[in-house]
């Protein structure tokens, strides 16, 4: 806590000491003897470029430097590594000032000028350029007035570096245009509220760069992220666009151009135990160079790489102008000559300089790459910076857009202290890539733009690709990264424990499924391939003996019952009833033959529905007959007119209404959720089972439940009953038959919930027949015992046997 107070005081000091240095003159105490280009005009704009690579300070500390003293503090600071890219990127701004300058239309009679700074693509060189150029240009004279505080800063390449200083100057207002920091997080208007960018946000790069990926199928990748702020957002972005594809991280490897060789090599090693053939490269040129050094000279092929805006057209500069007497031009000259050149009175120590320029030296006929203008990406970004500084300027100070005929001031130059930029709600412009392909032509790598990448103002983007223009390192054909091999049809994946879904072995499907495409991760059952069943054919003839066995018994019965009417037998068990239950009878044995055969819309309607219908017509038969034989013993007793009540009229009713109710049941069943065809996959691995669908389970209840209903009220009265004389009793055979019927439709419902597939079928058909059987057993039998081999007793003297007893006694 004590450490951040300290420091918080520090800040605190330096800017109160530039606050002063800026109200009470030009005056300074110390300077951080930073070379720089510098041209006075009425406007200042600042500019921060990383010029050169590599920086060494040697400085005196903050104890020396906050005491009272008027001479400058002895800070030494020597540059190395000149980079050319950024070098081109100060002339592009020098370019575009002077170009505004002498354009009559755009700030007439405002003169622009500027002063660049290099910050050495590091946060803190790039802070301290920044403070550089807020407190006072160096190389005015103590006679020279003080030049305008610079409006804006248009800085600055690295992410890093850009939140160092919009981070500290955000508060002052002054308008910040970076032409290469894409970093998403930079989009905080609470933490960045004046900066702004001519480069689109890796919100976008990251969404194209998904895209790219989805589009030539790549699933398993290697990533390379800079250690610092532009490559863990970026990364972050990507990996969650490329989750929702499907796409593993096979390694994310950090590297920064100040690691030792130690932990580049780490990164190397990782790459070649990988098996990785695509790896993305989220990393500014400066931190790549040293780890691809290292992969050339290990002699790495055979991968793809992919690139983002911040390297992949690092050797395509555009052309500055030269001015030997700025900053950085001589340090040009060496990196592209070979030579130095030495300003008169110079001392030069021959030691360190490799080679002295005599003079004659030319750029006319150079062949460096830095001449080539044919494509110009990156530093049009810094020309659209100065153009956006230019109109905002312009609007501000004349009040009107650049092109109005009157052009007339309404504000004092010296009243500018912030300049307000036109940009989206976040600062960044809208969202536009080429795809770029490296080409060896003509033994010279090309940049060849093979499609692009866009977005609109919904968020919505389109990715386009000329295919065919890309040249692969595999030649024509797309490379491939797979982290596993596609299982092929007859094989599925199976997940390897601790690994991504990427990474996957082949195993067989099991007996009866196959996989209907490569690549699938689950089993699909071909029906093609598996054995259809739904009733075999021994199934099917049993049934259907047994089916036309009770069918014929019961129309053999029905012939009797006409035959023997009029006998006392056939008379008291009321023969009309009687043919109603036989015909009912003949109904339910020819059910079962519903159930067999090749399940169709309309068999699974007709089988449940018959089934349903004729059962009630049955036990609705049998209920009457039960009420008969009761409404009979109680006609026996003086003054009691039941049987006249319960005429042939009356079980007629009881006959149909009791059917109709099953009916009607039915018909709403098939009206809102009938019976189908299906087919089911779940019992066997080999075959498919063909079976009806009962579509609503509680209809099928219902109808089940309303037979049950009429059996219980029959088995309730036969029950009764039962003490009828013998000779007359009906109701013994009923409550026998009904005792079994019940007990079948009990026994019914378990084994049909838990029987499978076809055996459903099984179960329910040897329902029907057995409980019919049992009806016509119990029920007829005895009486065509009588009639066919004991016709001696089909008399009314036996029948009425018992009653006459107990009457006359």
């Amino acid at each position: 806590m004590q450490k951040k107070h300290s420091e918080s005081y520090i800040i605190l000091l330096c800017l109160s000491f530039l606050y002063w240095n800026t109200v009470w003159g030009c005056e300074q105490f110390g300077s951080f003897n930073m070379p720089s280009m510098f041209k006075r005009g009425d406007i200042m704009i600042g500019g921060i470029f990383p010029v050169f690579l590599k920086e060494v300070i040697r400085t005196s500390t903050y104890e020396r430097e906050c005491v009272q003293q008027k001479q400058p503090a002895p800070i030494t600071t020597t540059f190395h590594r000149f980079d050319l890219r950024s070098f081109r990127w100060t002339q592009v701004m020098i370019f575009s000032i002077e170009e505004i300058n002498q354009d009559p239309t755009l700030l007439p009679n405002i003169s622009l000028g500027y002063r660049i700074l290099s910050s050495c693509a590091s946060p803190t060189s790039a802070l301290r350029a920044a403070l550089t150029l807020a407190s006072g240009v160096e190389e005015i004279s103590s006679t020279s007035p003080c030049p305008p505080a610079i409006s804006a800063l248009i800085a600055e390449s690295g992410s890093s570096q850009s939140l160092a200083v919009a981070g500290t100057f955000g508060s002052f207002q002054l308008p910040i245009i970076s032409y290469f920091s894409s970093c998403a997080c930079l989009s905080n208007r609470v933490k960045y509220p004046t900066f702004f960018r001519t480069v689109s946000s890796d919100y976008f790069q990251a969404k194209a760069l998904a895209a790219l990926i989805k589009r030539f199928g790549w699933e398993w990748i290697g990533v390379i992220q800079s250690d610092n702020d532009y490559g863990r957002s970026g990364i972050l972005a990507f990996s969650e666009e490329v989750k929702k594809l499907g796409v593993c991280i096979a390694f994310v490897g950090k590297i920064l151009r100040t690691y030792n060789i130690e932990k580049i090599l780490n990164v190397v090693e990782i790459i070649k135990q990988s098996t990785v053939k695509v790896i993305l490269a989220f990393v500014p040129e400066g931190d790549f160079y040293p780890l691809m050094t290292e992969i050339v000279k290990q002699n790495i092929t055979g991968i793809q790489w992919l690139s983002t805006d911040a390297w992949i057209t690092a050797p395509r500069p555009s052309t500055p102008e030269m001015y030997q007497a700025f900053a950085f031009v001589r340090d040009f000259w060496e990196t592209v000559v070979g030579c130095r050149p030495v300003l008169p009175g110079e001392h030069i120590d021959t030691e360190t300089t490799n080679k002295i320029c005599t003079g004659n030296e030319t750029l006319m006929n150079s062949q460096d790459v830095f001449f080539n203008v044919t494509e110009l990406r990156d530093p049009y970004n810094v020309y659209k910076a100065v153009y956006a500084i230019a109109h905002a300027l312009h609007q501000l100070v004349f009040c009107q857009p650049v092109g109005e005929k009157t052009v007339k001031p309404c504000l004092n130059i010296s009243d500018i202290q912030k300049v307000k930029l036109f940009f989206d709600k976040n600062g960044d412009p809208p969202a536009y890539y080429d795809i770029i392909n490296w080409q060896l032509i003509n033994r010279q790598v090309q940049h060849v733009t093979i499609g692009h990448f866009a977005s609109d103002a919904n968020g919505a983007y389109e990715l386009s690709i000329q295919a065919e223009n890309i040249m692969w390192r595999t030649g024509n054909m797309v490379p491939t990264s797979l982290c596993s091999n596609v299982c092929p049809v007859g094989t599925r994946k199976a997940q390897i424990k601790g690994k991504p879904t990427c990474c996957f072995d082949c195993i067989p499907c099991a007996d009866g499924t196959i996989a209907n495409s490569t690549g699938n991760l689950d089993i699909y059952q071909k029906i093609s391939l598996k054995c259809i069943t739904f009733h075999n054919y021994d199934f099917n003839l049993s049934v259907t003996v047994v089916s036309l066995l009770g069918a014929s018994l019961s129309l053999a019965t029905m012939m009797i019952f006409i035959r023997y009417r009029e006998t006392p037998v056939i008379k008291a068990s009321n023969s009309e009833l009687s043919c109603f239950l036989l015909f009912s009878l003949l109904l339910c044995f020819l059910c079962p033959l519903t159930f067999l055969g090749r399940p169709t819309v309309w068999t699974c309607m007709l089988r449940q529905t018959t089934f349903g219908v004729t059962f009630a017509l049955c036990i609705s038969s049998v209920l009457g007959k039960t009420i008969v034989v009761v409404t009979a013993f109680k006609a026996t007793f003086p003054g009691n007119n039941a049987a006249i009540k319960f005429g042939p009229a009356q079980q007629r009713i009881i006959v149909c209404s009791c059917t109709v109710i099953q009916i009607l049941i039915c018909i709403l069943w098939l009206k809102l959720n009938p019976p189908f065809p299906d087919m089911v996959f779940k019992y066997s691995h080999k075959k498919i089972v063909l079976e009806c669908n009962p579509g609503s389970e509680a209809a099928f209840y219902v109808v089940l439940g309303y037979i049950g209903l009429l059996a219980v009220i029959c088995l309730v009265l036969a029950f009764l009953a039962r003490k009828l004389p013998d000779n007359f009793n009906e109701a013994k055979f009923i409550t026998f038959s009904m005792l079994i019927f019940c007990s079948v439709w009990i026994t019914f419902i378990p084994a049909y919930i838990s029987s499978p597939g076809k055996f459903t079928v099984a179960v329910e058909t040897f329902a029907i027949l057995s409980s019919a059987f049992s009806l016509l057993i119990c029920i007829f039998v005895p009486k065509c015992y009588i009639i066919l081999i004991k016709p001696e007793k089909n008399t009314k003297r036996h029948v009425m046997g018992k009653i006459l007893n107990n009457t006359i006694s």
